[in-house]
């Protein structure tokens, strides 16, 4: 009996998510006395593999073949779903990114197994894996169970706290072909469009969201700016001039509330909320949001939420830890300059 985990990587390097799920696969693999295996498919996998074997990885198996060097479901499910045929294991784990929520599902179906995910618990009881999810929209808790001779599991990011990196011994390697025929394959991957300068939400330690009242800017805008275009460039100057500072002095990553995406504050990528990006960080602070419940069910699950609102009745105040009511253009500023004089 082992359990597996799918190591994701891009461009022949281990995506840092992929220890929080050794890290969980490492527990539950203590309580069911069995041992962790670790599945590396694409460029560099004996390298990634043996990194793997730092964070609680005993066993590998691997494929570098050609046709999985990019990421494509018709060849990683065919290949997935062959070695959970061949070694039934107890569970297979792995990070809900986008990757990992369509690979393991499409590996779950091929096989006739069960899943369960985008899991914030798991724990063993009476031999069966039980996975606690939020549910509408995080006010609840939901236990499941997949009564299936494997349980494929994807686990909400940052949930989990990585397996400590040790100097480990190699894991024991087993190298197999394969499974997708060239014919086979429908897609083809011809490049990527990555970005710089930018920390990504779902992996951010820390963020600074800013809502529908970054557009009580005070600052002036341009002559000739009235009505809604006016509202629009001081809450876009209150992101990039109040916000931004305070990013880069904690190193967090850039959020935003639903209400300032649709009034064109600030772009898509940037939200957060149950129509944006579900985020889990060690701090988050959220200037100028209300705290609708769509809001709420994309970080509730914060370590630490500081809510900043000149509304002492906020929704937002409910969830948060901390509450500074004021002004966000009073308190942002000088909260960064005491973060600047503290950390340097």
């Amino acid at each position: 009996m082992t359990v597996f985990v799918w190591i994701e990587s891009f461009a022949g390097r281990a995506l840092s998510s992929s220890w929080e799920a050794l890290g969980a696969a490492s527990a539950l693999a203590a309580d069911l006395d069995c041992a962790v295996t670790a599945v590396v498919l694409g460029a560099n996998a004996e390298e990634i593999a043996a990194e793997a074997a730092g964070y609680g990885a005993r066993q590998a198996r691997v494929c570098s073949d050609a046709s999985l060097s990019e990421y494509r479901l018709e060849t990683y499910a065919a290949l997935l779903s062959q070695l959970v045929a061949e070694h039934k294991p107890k569970a297979v784990l792995a990070v809900a990114s986008n990757r990992g929520r369509e690979l393991l599902a499409s590996a779950a179906a091929d096989t006739g197994n069960g899943m369960i995910s985008d899991v914030i618990e798991l724990r063993l009881a009476d031999g069966q894996i039980i996975g606690t999810r939020p549910a509408y929209a995080g006010k609840v808790l939901m236990e499941m169970t997949a009564h299936t001779e494997t349980t494929f599991v994807t686990l909400r990011a940052r949930a989990f706290s990585p397996a400590a990196a040790v100097a480990g011994n190699p894991p024991a390697i087993q190298r197999t072909a394969a499974a997708a025929t060239p014919d086979s394959i429908a897609s083809l991957v011809e490049g990527f469009a990555t970005e710089s300068g930018t920390v990504n939400l779902t992996d951010a330690a820390i963020i600074v969201s800013g809502g529908r009242g970054m557009a009580n800017n005070p600052r002036n805008p341009p002559d000739g700016l009235t009505g809604e275009a006016a509202a629009i460039w001081k809450a876009k100057d209150g992101f990039a001039n109040t916000l931004a500072p305070l990013v880069d002095v904690l190193g967090a990553a850039l959020g935003a509330s639903r209400a300032a995406v649709d009034a064109g504050y600030i772009p898509y990528e940037h939200q957060v909320g149950q129509t944006g990006k579900v985020v889990n960080p060690d701090l988050y602070i959220a200037c100028g949001i209300s705290g609708a419940i769509q809001h709420q069910a994309g970080m509730r699950n914060s370590k630490v939420i500081v809510a900043i609102n000149k509304d002492a009745q906020a929704p937002i105040f409910k969830l948060a830890h901390y509450g500074i009511v004021g002004d966000l253009y009073e308190v942002v500023p000088a909260l960064t300059a005491a973060l600047r004089r503290r950390l340097g």
